[in-house]
C-alpha cells in the first residue's frame, strides 16, 4: 500500500473519528519485520496497517486498522473472526497500560466501515414457519404408545433428510478436526456440559461424568484424523428444532456450528431423543416410541450405510449430557439419569454402536 493511500472506508471513517485530521502516512505492518533466526515469527492472525494523522490541532497520532484473515486455529468462520474483534474491543480497556481500541466494526461489500460504536447485544431477524414441533409428536407416542402412519411418514421424512444433507461435503478437512475439537471443548460442547454438573446431582456422581469426559477424549483422538467422514450438517438436529409446516414436510430452525462435521452429530441428537421422551413411560416403549426408533434406524441406514455406527459413541455422550442436566430439563429423576449415562457408557466402551442397546436401555425393570 503506497504511502498516504487508504481504503477509501477506511478513511471516511477516520475523518469520523478524528475530524480535520490529515494522513501524513501508511504503513503495512510484518508480522516480525526486524527478526532472524529460530525467534523469528512467521505466522500472524492478520495484517494491520498503521496510520499517522496529522490532528486539527497540528499534533501527531498514528492509530492501527486492524483486520483478520481465515484460518485453522478457530478462526475458520467469519463468526470467530468477528468475535475476536469484539472481544478485544470489550477488553482492551480493563488491562492496565493496554493500548486503547478506538472503534470495533465490519467492513462492507462496497468497502465501507460500519462502526459498532455503542453498541450491545447483536441481534438476528429470521422468517416464522406455522406449524407443530416434532417434540409434540414424541412427547404423544411415548404418553400414549401408539404409533400412527404419520408417525412413521414423518420419521421417513427425517431419514431422508439427513441423509440428503449427509451427502453433502463440507469446506476443508479442518473443518472435520474442528468439529470434533468443539464436541468436547466448547462451552456448550462435552466440557462445558459436564462443568454445568453440581458434584451432587442424583445419578450423576463426580465419578461418572469423569469418566465420560476421559472415555469421550479417547474418541476425540479416534476421530479426529478422519476428515473424510467431513459433511455438510444441521448442528442441533434435536425435536424442538423441528417443525412440521404440513403432514410430513420439514422446517428447520436454529442450525448451528458451521453446519459441517461428522454426520453423527445430526443422528445421536435427533435419535437419543426417541428415547429421551421414553423415560416416563418405559412400558409403553416397544409398543411406541421404540418403533420410531427402530424406524429411524432402519431408513437412515438404508439410505447413508452404515459407516455412522463407528462414530456415534462421543456424540451420544454430548446429547446426553445436555437431557440428563438438571439445569435443561430439572425434572427428570435421579433413576432416569443414571439409566442415560449407562447406555452413553455402553456406547463409549465399544467401537461400534449397535441400535439394539435403545431398546435394551428403556427395558421397564430397572
Amino acid at each position: 500500500m503506497s504511502e498516504k493511500v487508504l481504503p477509501e472506508g477506511l478513511s471516511r471513517r477516520l475523518s469520523a473519528l478524528v475530524p480535520g485530521a490529515t494522513v501524513r502516512a501508511v504503513k503495512v505492518l510484518g508480522v516480525d519485520e526486524h527478526a532472524e533466526g529460530e525467534s523469528a515469527k512467521e505466522l500472524g492472525y492478520g495484517r494491520p496497517i498503521r496510520v499517522t494523522l496529522a490532528t486539527a490541532d497540528g499534533a501527531e497520532r498514528s492509530i492501527v486498522f486492524h483486520t483478520a484473515v481465515p484460518n485453522d486455529f478457530g478462526h475458520d468462520r467469519r463468526s470467530d473472526r468477528a468475535q475476536g474483534c469484539l472481544l478485544a474491543y470489550d477488553t482492551f480497556a480493563e488491562i492496565p497500560s493496554h493500548v486503547r481500541a478506538v472503534d470495533v466494526g465490519a467492513i462492507r461489500d462496497d468497502g465501507a466501515l460500519v462502526s459498532l460504536e455503542r453498541t450491545h447485544e447483536f441481534y438476528l431477524i429470521t422468517d416464522w414457519t406455522d406449524g407443530t414441533l416434532y417434540a409434540d409428536d414424541l412427547r404423544r407416542v411415548g404418553r400414549e404408545g401408539d404409533v400412527t402412519p404419520l408417525d412413521l411418514a414423518r420419521v421417513d421424512a427425517i431419514a431422508r433428510y439427513l441423509a440428503h444433507l449427509h451427502s453433502l461435503p463440507g469446506t476443508h478437512p479442518a473443518a472435520y478436526t474442528r468439529a470434533i475439537r468443539d464436541t468436547l471443548g466448547h462451552g456448550e460442547g462435552i466440557f462445558g456440559l459436564i462443568d454445568s454438573y453440581a458434584p451432587d446431582v442424583p445419578g450423576a456422581p463426580p465419578e461418572t461424568l469423569r469418566a465420560i469426559e476421559s472415555k469421550c477424549l479417547d474418541w476425540r483422538w479416534r476421530l479426529k484424523h478422519r476428515t473424510e467422514r467431513l459433511r455438510r450438517t444441521h448442528g442441533d438436529f434435536h425435536p424442538f428444532n423441528l417443525v412440521w409446516a404440513k403432514d410430513a414436510e420439514l422446517v428447520l430452525l436454529d442450525a448451528s456450528r458451521g453446519c459441517e462435521g461428522d454426520p453423527a452429530d445430526d443422528v445421536a441428537c435427533i435419535a437419543i431423543n426417541y428415547l429421551f421422551f421414553a423415560l416416563e413411560h418405559r412400558e409403553r416403549f416397544s409398543s411406541g416410541l421404540g418403533q420410531l426408533w427402530e424406524r429411524f434406524w432402519e431408513r437412515y441406514l438404508s439410505l447413508a450405510g452404515p459407516s455412522v455406527l463407528e462414530s456415534l459413541a462421543p456424540f451420544f455422550a454430548w446429547r446426553a449430557l445436555v437431557i440428563a442436566s438438571p439445569l435443561w430439563y430439572p425434572h427428570l429423576t435421579r433413576d432416569d439419569r443414571a439409566r442415560i449415562f449407562a447406555f452413553v457408557l455402553r456406547a463409549l466402551d465399544n467401537d461400534r454402536f449397535d441400535p439394539a442397546w435403545g431398546a435394551e436401555a428403556m427395558k421397564h425393570s430397572s
